[in-house]
């Protein structure tokens, strides 16, 4: 696998862009210092990507546990950075006013955990039952698994409106799937189990016993903004793409959402992100790791891995 295009590029410098468009101070604290805690790890990462990534070989049977800590925030390239930051960005000012910092720095450590345990594990099942020690050996990072659980979260604590895939509408409790089939189309690259694994997670404490146990185990900790108005919160709360707004969570001196989007809805700006990828990547001509999604591909092509494939081509 080729080193990473890290630093000054153009997906981290249309993410710092638009975040400092929205404003430090209006950005809740947890939601900050994850964005931060992701960043930082992109420009001096702990160790190379091959190092972190978490797959069932690496994790499972050479016991290398700590992957389950580091693959979530740790990013194969700029875009994909942007696209996870830029979506993290939007349900924080979403969720952490409604659930409390503390509550949701406890979701945010135990998604990014048990997501990839899940994961493990589907990668497990997915092995055993297509007879495939492929899947035992794909390697993956990024925040997009917890990404999609807290999607679920969203949908769940505020329910109703629409959102726009493809231009067409979808209603927000179905939109977690139609997103989970979309993006494997759109971006081959990305990890379908990654992104299933999280959309498992946010159910697991939605409808299942995930957030009881946590409470649990955390009894203190306020939740479902209990204590939220104590808090202040510069934020709309608003996704451009959301046709129905919950006016109790809204500030008059809110900064609008469309105001550093352009109107776009999130998965417009990532059709939009994607192809500014594209292109910068065609003017450079360098390889890159695919825009968005999870999956790190474990090493580059064999020159008769590309001949199948020219053949396979031919072949269609």
């Amino acid at each position: 696998m080729q080193p990473r295009q890290r630093g000054i590029n153009l997906g981290f410098l249309l993410l710092l862009s638009q975040i400092f468009q929205v404003g430090v101070n209006n950005i809740p604290v947890v939601t900050l210092g994850t964005l931060a805690l992701n960043i930082l790890l992109f420009l001096k990462p702990m160790k190379n990507l091959l190092s972190v990534c978490i797959s069932v070989h690496e994790a499972y049977y050479q016991s290398d546990w700590k992957r389950l800590i580091f693959s979530p925030f740790h990013h194969a390239d700029d875009w994909h950075l942007y696209f996870n930051m830029m979506s993290l960005l939007w349900k924080g000012k979403k969720l952490e006013p409604r659930l409390g910092s503390a509550w949701f720095a406890y979701i945010i450590a135990v998604f990014s955990v048990l997501t990839g345990v899940v994961y493990i594990l589907l990668e497990l099942v997915l092995a055993e039952l297509m007879d495939d020690s492929v899947y035992r050996m794909q390697c993956a990072v990024g925040f997009s698994g917890v990404l999609f659980a807290l999607k679920v979260l969203n949908n769940h604590y505020h329910p109703g409106g629409e959102t726009v895939v493809m231009g067409f509408p979808v209603p927000n409790k179905y939109s977690c799937w139609v997103e989970l089939i979309v993006i494997h189309f759109i971006s081959p690259g990305s990890s379908f189990v990654g992104h299933l694994a999280g959309i498992l997670v946010g159910l697991m404490y939605t409808k299942g016993p995930l957030k009881a146990i946590m409470k649990g185990i955390a009894g203190f900790f306020p939740s479902d903004g209990r204590y939220a108005e104590r808090m202040y919160y510069n934020s709309s709360g608003y996704s451009g793409h959301r046709q129905e707004r919950d006016h109790s969570y809204y500030s008059p001196a809110s900064t609008p959402y469309e105001a550093y989007t352009g109107g776009l809805s999130e998965e417009e700006q990532y059709q939009e992100a994607i192809q500014a990828s594209l292109n910068d990547r065609g003017r450079s001509g360098s390889w890159r790791p695919p825009p968005y999604g999870f999956r790190v591909p474990t090493e580059q092509p064999t020159p008769e891995d590309i001949r199948r494939q020219r053949l396979h081509r031919f072949d269609r």
